[in-house]
């Protein structure tokens, strides 16, 4: 059953969020593809991975400049890459068909976003077996919304 998780960037970027994402899914052994339709935005991505801490990086590559199979991380401006991944993080706030294999999808998106993500969220949310979960930042922290109903409310509301 794939798990969609909406993140609304209110205060931080793609490339802060996206660091503490893909470190806990390697963490729990799951790989990840990266889609963003701008090549300047995967550069920038990729190196907000690669100096994701002092002490570690996060390897990954590009789509059709490596071993695809060999990444544990794969940036593309797609949803399907080469690196067998289970996670998908649609980073520019443009949903994309084509994301059913995956197990869980990081849906980041930030304000003037929002109608399509509400879009996405009413389509996804009424397909069997799909969870969606809203998750907002609270200061410094990211929590989910009880119910996910603050996307939800305001897809229902319109």
């Amino acid at each position: 059953m794939p798990q969609v998780d909406f993140y609304q960037l209110t205060r931080d970027p793609a490339a802060a969020i996206l660091p503490v994402l893909v470190q806990k899914s390697l963490a729990e052994g799951h790989r990840v593809y990266i889609a963003h339709a701008s090549e300047e935005a995967r550069d920038a991505l990729s190196e907000a991975l690669w100096n994701a801490s002092p002490e570690s990086f996060l390897a990954h590559g590009e789509v059709g400049s490596c071993d695809e199979a060999a990444q544990p991380v794969l940036l593309g401006s797609g949803v399907i890459g080469g690196n067998g991944a289970q996670y998908c993080a649609i980073a520019d706030g443009d949903w994309r068909e084509g994301v059913d294999g995956y197990q869980r999808i990081f849906f980041l998106f930030e304000p003037d976003k929002i109608e399509g993500a509400r879009a996405a969220w009413k389509a996804l949310s009424a397909r069997e077996g799909w969870q969606c979960h809203y998750w907002k930042q609270d200061g410094r922290r990211w929590t989910r919304a009880a119910g996910s109903a603050p996307l939800a409310t305001r897809v229902r509301g319109r």
